[in-house]
């Protein structure tokens, strides 16, 4: 049976699934070795942010009539893996936030990147309700980036240099 669109968008949602919940999992620890008082804020803000991603993703999963469930994502298991590098070898150092902003910021950039193709897909399969829970959480990465930006051009990558 050939594959169509509405198969890749709910793969594709399986994956987005798997991240975030990686992501969830990753927060606190990435809170915890901040040493700017604002990077450990954003992480904590960031986390309830994703919990409510996780809840969307559970809406969408049920007005497709599928279990909300997970498929491993190596994407987003790379990027973390990468995250928990610069927390081990900058443990303590001056660049440490900006390694973890840096690391934040490629998480937010491949959710971006998902949640903006899922947006599109869902408008092309007639789906304005999912496109518009879509678009929500779409918004608030972008927010979330721009955010990520600001401490590091404000403060964390002085610091570091």
């Amino acid at each position: 049976m050939a594959k169509e669109l509405q198969d890749l968008f709910v793969e594709t949602l399986k994956d987005i699934y798997y991240a975030e919940k990686q992501i969830l999992r990753a927060l606190p620890k990435m809170a915890r070795e901040a040493q700017t008082p604002e990077l450990k804020k954003a992480f904590e803000t960031h986390r309830e942010e994703t919990e409510g991603h996780v809840d969307r993703l559970q809406e969408i999963f049920e007005k497709l009539g599928k279990p909300a469930r997970g498929k491993t994502c190596d994407a987003i298991l790379g990027i973390i893996d990468e995250g928990k590098e610069v927390m081990e070898e900058f443990k303590g150092a001056p660049a440490l936030d900006a390694g973890l902003t840096a690391a934040a910021q490629a998480v937010e950039h491949y959710e971006i990147s998902r949640y903006g193709t899922l947006k599109t897909w869902a408008q092309q399969l007639g789906k304005p309700d999912i496109a518009k829970l879509l678009d929500q959480t779409l918004q608030e990465e972008i927010k979330t980036d721009e955010l990520l930006t600001k401490l590091a051009v404000a403060g964390v990558n002085k610091k570091a240099a």
